[in-house]
């Protein structure tokens, strides 16, 4: 059957010499023409296997036993290093300030920083494990529906979205490019929560329903706190520079202390604003500035 012209790809070697001309036009390859970025399928893949490692028998396999726990825990941890040394190597070398492009950095040491952050890393598994266990009882406490731990541990998106920030925060705070970030935003587009990892968050915190919220980089949440669904904890405004650039670093989201309840719809903004212990804001509430401990702020009805 002949070709008629709706059919025919004579117009492809066309379109690919556009496409490629646009990369070289905006310079992609040239510099950083032999650094890899680190794959996002592989950082989700080690996430998961993480999952397997923190809560064994709910994810992954579920035939453990006492006599082949050791052997499985220790090869998923193993199969993690090596996985996860790579794609951090990849992505402090990406972003390494050495002037020659190459795979393995020439003036620095991108590879054995990997492997020291990666093995510090995983040693803070256990006590991670532990704040999660801490997370799994604020939501059983917290949550009348909640008819057992198990059913936490699988099916809450709040824990899963917290587990991964716990996880993702330590790697942030090795200053590691992207991967922390990578690892939030699949939890985000999981569960509908976005925690960025750089947020510094307490003991026992628990999201009821979880779908809409937003954490910030900069927000300070204390222990025992409890967030509903489409609370906002975010900048009030961005400082520039002379030149009306951002600046980046500055404190920009709010302090929560201990103890606060916040309920949905709740926007609460700013660096300077801190929401005291023991307060509870209401729903649909909008802050931008501090309330004193054991405060309660209503929503004024219209």
């Amino acid at each position: 059957m002949k070709n008629t012209d709706s059919d025919s790809t004579e117009w492809m070697p066309d379109l690919v010499d556009r496409i490629c001309g646009s990369y070289k036009k905006e310079g992609l390859f040239e510099e950083k023409r032999c650094r890899k970025l680190p794959s996002k399928a592989i950082i989700i893949e080690i996430t998961e296997d993480l999952f397997k490692i923190i809560f064994p028998g709910f994810y992954g396999r579920r035939d453990l036993e006492e006599s082949t726990i050791q052997y499985y825990v220790g090869d998923i941890l193993d199969s993690i290093y090596s996985r996860l040394v790579e794609e951090v190597e990849r992505a402090l070398c990406y972003w390494c300030p050495a002037e020659t492009a190459s795979d393995q950095c020439s003036t620095c040491d991108c590879l054995n920083s990997a492997k020291k952050i990666v093995s510090d890393f995983m040693k803070k598994l256990p006590r991670i494990r532990e704040a999660l266990g801490g997370d799994v009882q604020a939501a059983f406490d917290g949550d009348p529906a909640a008819k057992s731990l198990e059913e936490i541990i699988v099916s809450y998106p709040g824990l899963y979205a917290i587990a991964t920030h716990r996880l993702a925060h330590e790697l942030y705070l090795e200053k590691v490019p992207l991967i922390s970030r990578i690892m939030s935003e699949h939890a985000h587009g999981k569960t509908g929560i976005d925690i960025h990892p750089g947020a510094k968050i307490g003991q026992n915190f628990f999201t009821d329903h979880g779908t809409g919220i937003v954490i910030g980089e900069t927000t300070e949440i204390g222990n025992n706190v409890k967030i509903y669904q489409g609370v906002t904890l975010g900048a009030l405004s961005f400082p520039k520079d002379e030149r009306g650039n951002i600046i980046k670093g500055k404190k920009r989201h709010p302090t929560i202390e201990d103890n606060v309840t916040i309920y949905a719809g709740a926007t609460i903004l700013g660096g300077d604003t801190v929401i005291g212990k023991n307060s509870v804001i209401g729903g649909n509430v909008w802050l931008t500035s501090s309330v004193e401990p054991g405060t309660k702020v209503l929503a004024t009805p219209q």
